[in-house]
């Protein structure tokens, strides 16, 4: 996962400054040492961390923090501050064309980055905020770009343009603006094609789709696992063709997170969305102040209860809710729990949006409560599962030691973890019931945390 290291390495300098009643500029700047090295390694752009340190340190010594009641907390909440302020302080969001006109995007970028899936991507997106897209294929080049787009726009069920590859780029595009017209399409996504590197001939290709047609906003994709190279990419799409934003991809990944600090502070380009996996859904809005959390371990529940309220079912939610409240969970909620929770993105993603498991907690602990519940564990739990009988699954009271026999041989398991799944089973049913609050309610909390 991106920034795990630096995260870690973060939270250990923030730790030699707990316990301490009060702080000397001396403490200050030992912190301040160690952040300006965990930074260079997650590969920030070094004038990036020269002036981050800066502003910290200048706010820090400048205001009255070495003498207050808890001032390692505000040390974090003056790096929490810096930063958000480097990544763009503000959320932003694509600019449409205002009215009935046809918004133009294209997405620009280098071969590998991404582009493709992220067209389709941010097409579902779009469609979820009631926009009507386009996907056209103008990446002539690539084997199988143009079926890889039309695949994906048939799974987000939105439009779909192609012209094969015979065609220049810039007629396909224009042809698709008419089409678009015609059929009431207000975004269209032009998925352009990607080189190993940058050259003349992928430029000009760019502006003659431009000068083609309306392109109201160009998009640069870029692969976040490139590091520092991500951020000389964006400079140089930026001078030749314009950049207006960015989607970084792959943040999901082991990449070391430098690309998502530095591209903003370098070019001034806003990152917008970021890749979170390699589902059609694993898409998000960049929240800077969100990721300065997550960065620093505090978690984000904000995105969190968003991510819920997206992929949980709300009916199914309440109906669930009433059946904890009332000591009714079985089985078959059970396994409609680790469902939802996929959909969520699994453990992982949840745990690194949540306050606590970050501040504080290693990352050796942070693996011993990821393995406690990881997939493989649940995937033998719901072999166990789908081993019993309906009335089984329905009634968790009658089970008793000749079932669990038979559910044993069922799912190919030791007698033992059956035994101890139905014991945390009937643990995780006491404990809900004691606090069904967890499982939905009013305001923020209305998605429901099935699981």
């Amino acid at each position: 996962m991106a920034f795990e290291s630096l995260s870690e390495k973060l939270q250990n300098a923030f730790r030699n400054l707990r316990g301490k009643g009060r702080l000397s500029e001396d403490d200050v700047k030992l912190a301040l040492k160690e952040i300006r090295i965990a930074l260079l390694e997650a590969d920030v752009n070094y004038r990036v961390v020269k002036d981050f340190t800066r502003a910290v340190q200048e706010r820090a010594v400048g205001t009255d923090i070495l003498n207050g009641l808890n001032p390692a907390q505000q040390v974090v909440k003056l790096v929490d501050e810096e930063l958000t302020r480097m990544m763009g302080s503000e959320t932003r969001e694509i600019a449409y064309r205002p009215g009935q006109e046809i918004t133009v995007i294209m997405m620009i970028g280098l071969q590998g980055a991404g582009k493709t899936t992220t067209a389709a991507k941010l097409a579902g997106k779009m469609k979820q905020k009631g926009k009507r897209p386009l996907l056209v294929a103008c990446d002539i080049y690539r084997p199988a770009a143009i079926d890889q787009l039309r695949i994906n726009a048939e799974k987000q069920q939105v439009a779909f343009f192609s012209m094969g590859d015979k065609n220049r780029p810039s007629d396909i595009a224009r042809a698709a603006y008419e089409h678009a017209r015609k059929n009431n399409n207000n975004v269209l996504i032009l998925d352009t094609a990607g080189r190993l590197h940058i050259d003349e001939d992928m430029m000009a290709e760019l502006e003659e789709i431009k000068s083609g047609v309306d392109v109201a906003q160009t998009i640069l994709v870029v692969d976040a696992m490139t590091g520092q190279d991500a951020v000389n990419v964006a400079q140089t799409f930026d001078q030749k063709v314009g950049v207006d934003g960015v989607i970084l991809t792959k943040l999901d990944g082991d990449s070391r997170g430098g690309a998502a600090l530095s591209i903003r502070a370098v070019t001034g380009k806003p990152i917008l969305y970021v890749g979170m996996g390699e589902k059609l859904s694993d898409l998000e809005q960049f929240y800077p102040d969100r990721m300065a959390s997550r960065i620093l371990g505090m978690g984000d529940v904000l995105s969190l209860i968003e991510k819920a309220e997206q992929e949980i079912d709300a009916e199914e939610a309440a109906k669930l809710t009433d059946k904890v409240k009332k000591a009714e969970f079985d089985y078959n909620d059970y396994l409609t729990s680790l469902s939802q929770m996929r959909k969520m993105g699994g453990i992982s993603s949840i745990l690194g949006m949540l306050p606590g498991l970050g501040m504080g907690v290693s990352k050796s602990q942070m693996s011993q409560i990821e393995g406690a519940v990881d997939e493989k564990k649940l995937a033998r739990t719901e072999a166990i599962i789908h081993s019993m009988t309906p009335q089984e699954r329905s009634d968790p009271k009658i089970m008793n030691i000749h079932r669990k026999h038979r559910i044993a041989r069922g799912a190919g398991l030791d007698i033992a973890e059956v035994n101890r799944f139905v014991k945390q089973f009937e643990q995780t049913r006491k404990m809900m019931k004691k606090m069904p609050g967890l499982m939905g309610g009013k305001g923020r909390r209305r998605g429901g945390f099935p699981f």
